[in-house]
């Protein structure tokens, strides 16, 4: 069911789809006992986390080397499905939340593109071709995102970044999603 769903929204090979569907199945027997996601029912999970992230990565070009940080990571999103079907992306995972942080190596163990770093982005000192995020505040993205330098896509609500960030953007509505856009800076 997950995989069909799934298949509706992007055009996956099968090794991607059955990552992903790992990746759930195994978000659903933590999610029991560390809370990582609100998100349960099947469909919105498909919806709002996989499909909403493959939007995103459709937007990344899948250069060799092309280094990727998404902040705030969470349970793995966007970035866990955006290393899936970009393969020749190094994506780099970002969570101050320890036990999610724990969740993600698990998770990303048989990804050679994925690396997972249990920090706070402010405390990152590296710098990246694209920064990635998903639900994380403006004011908590704010320093990492003028550090880091490269492009931005932010899944955002209908809220627009500060004006006062310096960037312009492509705002492109999140397919089925409901006041979801993917902003890009430009």
């Amino acid at each position: 069911m997950f995989r069909d769903l799934l298949l509706r929204c992007a055009a996956l090979t099968d090794e991607q789809a059955a990552a992903l569907e790992r990746h759930y199945e195994l978000l659903c027997r933590w999610n029991r006992v560390l809370n990582l996601t609100r998100v349960e029912r099947l469909e919105e999970a498909v919806e709002r986390h996989y499909c909403e992230s493959l939007f995103l990565a459709d937007w990344i070009p899948d250069t060799a080397d092309l280094r990727i940080a998404d902040i705030g990571s969470g349970p793995g999103f966007p970035g866990f499905p955006v290393a899936v079907v970009r393969p020749r992306c190094q994506v780099t995972l970002i969570e101050s939340h320890q036990r999610k942080a724990v969740f993600l190596r698990e998770a990303s163990r048989d990804l050679h593109n994925v690396r997972v770093l249990a920090a706070r982005a402010e405390a990152v000192v590296e710098t990246f071709d694209w920064v990635i995020s998903r639900a994380v505040s403006y004011a908590d993205l704010a320093k990492p995102l003028k550090r880091f330098g490269g492009r931005i896509a932010l899944l955002s609500g209908a809220e627009e970044p500060p004006a006062d960030w310096g960037f312009t953007w492509d705002v492109q509505p999140v397919p089925g999603g409901k006041q979801r856009f993917l902003r890009i800076s430009t």
